[in-house]
């Protein structure tokens, strides 16, 4: 399975890709990841990222595009991928389309999350973190469970801060959609409910191109 995940922020993407990953036994590739690990390694396109990161400057597509066509030559890609926050935008989405072509390996599907402003920002703005160890916790706990530190709302999941995230959204990522649902790519999901049945309703769906 070669697919691509895409929702706004809070749609509950990175824990769907870890059981989407492990259903269709493929890596799980995550933007993030991948700047973290040419970073570490001080691999030449790392290098390269880390000069405009330290100059303040956001890291331009052509480098991001980069970094994940070398990710995407692994011999662990050999039966397919989730990639998790790429394409960002319609020219990366066309970079990328233009390398899987050319490696015969064109993409199957691009699952999106789909869920209400309303919703993501009532469940993102109810989260804690805990001050001691950074984990997860539920609006309701006085406590962390893993370690019983002191619990904080983190200042990116404020009222506020996530209604600009995700008109940032909007405004540079939805185009894929667009563009994914033109090219007959494009699956929709709900994403509201519980993480079980979501990923139950991603695999029913993606069913369809992989059997």
């Amino acid at each position: 399975m070669r697919l691509v995940l895409v929702g706004p922020p809070g749609a509950g993407k990175g824990t769907q890709a870890q059981f989407l990953a492990a259903h269709y036994s493929i890596p799980h590739i995550s933007t993030g990841d991948i700047f973290r690990a040419n970073l570490k390694a001080s691999t030449p396109l790392g290098l390269k990222a880390k000069g405009f990161m330290d100059s303040g400057q956001l890291v331009p597509d052509s480098v991001t595009n980069e970094m994940v066509k070398d990710r995407l030559t692994h011999d662990d890609v050999a039966n397919g991928f989730l990639l998790d926050g790429f394409p960002r935008n319609t020219v990366q989405a066309e970079v990328l389309r233009a390398f899987l072509t050319e490696k015969g390996a064109p993409l199957q599907a691009v699952l999106e999350l789909a869920i209400e402003n309303e919703i993501i920002i009532k469940r993102l703005s109810s989260r804690r973190t805990c001050k001691e160890c950074g984990a997860p916790a539920a609006a309701n706990l006085e406590k962390c469970a893993a370690c019983g530190g002191e619990l904080y709302q983190r200042e990116d999941d404020k009222e506020e801060v996530i209604a600009k995230r995700l008109a940032v959204y909007e405004e540079q990522t939805a185009p894929i959609i667009s563009f994914y649902r033109n090219e007959g790519l494009l699956i929709t999901i709900g994403a509201d409910g519980d993480v079980a049945d979501i990923t139950e309703r991603a695999i029913t769906a993606l069913s369809r191109v992989h059997g």
